[in-house]
């Protein structure tokens, strides 16, 4: 077996690092690629050893499973360039947030009647074999293709088949969780910071708190909310700080936070469902393809469209 990814970014970094932990895959059995090499994680894919180049082409060419780990609105350019050379071995399984597994097919059978498709939303603790990882399976996608893919999964942490509906909610919870985590984290050391503690020592001190909370949990079949009662004693410090927590809305601005995440990623969805790009999701690495389509103008504000095609060879304008 083996695997290959689209992009060379954070998380194609922090899986790369995950399975050569796990000793899963061979790094030398990895190729990666993306057309800028200035990258620091292409530096580290490097490190590693996996083999790095700028042709995606080339990639697809040298595995058999490939990983979509590129932002949603590159995701069409990428499939009208890797195409043709998609072949009845490759498993495709994108880890962008909101494109569908039909939309993905439904591009990819302009070239092939049966593509192998899934979708994946995993997270960045991959890198330390801690990830959080869900997968829906596509309408061609064979039960040994979950298997393979859970195998990998697996490997760097959590890994569970739920239906595609789902993966929003997932990605609301687990894929942002890790950023919610860290700014958690961050406020927490400030506040012992402001009283008293060196700055280090209150980082690490946060840090193991959170962990050995999150591993308590996951060894207990306890609630949460009876582990945080078990901490609260009557009259207690715990109690006066879970009751300014609550006082700010703490519990709320979390459901919030998930909830915002979640409605994002079905935005991100529905343009990709609509066959079209947001003006505010081009980017620098595809404003010169997105320049040629029609109906797209370079302004003295930034790029204008009038809509982008995002799955279809031919491109649409909207009309006045």
């Amino acid at each position: 077996m083996s695997v290959g990814f689209i992009g060379a970014g954070q998380l194609a970094h922090a899986l790369v690092r995950g399975f050569s932990a796990a000793g899963v895959i061979a790094s030398q059995r990895i190729t990666a690629s993306s057309p800028d090499t200035d990258l620091l994680t292409v530096q580290g894919l490097r490190k590693l050893g996996v083999n790095f180049t700028t042709s995606n082409k080339e990639t697809v060419s040298k595995c058999d499973v490939l990983f979509l780990a590129v932002k949603p609105h590159i995701i069409p350019f990428v499939l009208d360039e890797i195409g043709p050379d998609i072949e009845e071995r490759h498993l495709i399984v994108s880890c962008a947030a909101g494109v569908t597994i039909s939309s993905i097919e439904k591009k990819l059978q302009q070239h092939r009647v049966d593509p192998k498709v899934m979708r994946c939303m995993t997270n960045t603790p991959v890198v330390v074999r801690e990830g959080a990882t869900v997968y829906a399976t596509g309408t061609h996608a064979k039960v040994e293709d979950g298997r393979l893919l859970e195998q990998l999964m697996s490997s760097v942490g959590f890994c569970t088949e739920v239906e595609e509906d789902l993966i929003d909610a997932v990605t609301g919870l687990s894929g942002s969780g890790p950023a919610y985590a860290f700014t958690a984290l961050d406020a927490l050391a400030d506040g012992g910071v402001k009283m008293g503690l060196p700055r280090r020592l209150a980082v690490r001190l946060g840090a193991q708190a959170l962990l050995g909370a999150a591993k308590m949990l996951l060894d207990s079949e306890q609630h949460p909310g009876q582990l945080k009662d078990n901490v609260c004693s009557p009259g207690g410090a715990t109690i006066h700080a879970l009751h300014v927590m609550e006082s700010g809305g703490f519990r709320s601005l979390l459901i919030n936070a998930v909830e915002a995440s979640c409605v994002r990623t079905r935005e991100l969805q529905f343009l990709a469902d609509q066959e079209r790009i947001s003006p505010a999701a081009i980017k620098k690495t595809t404003l010169d393809q997105v320049l040629q389509q029609p109906g797209v103008t370079a302004g003295p504000v930034g790029v204008r469209s009038q809509g982008i095609s995002m799955f279809s060879n031919n491109p649409r304008t909207k009309k006045n």
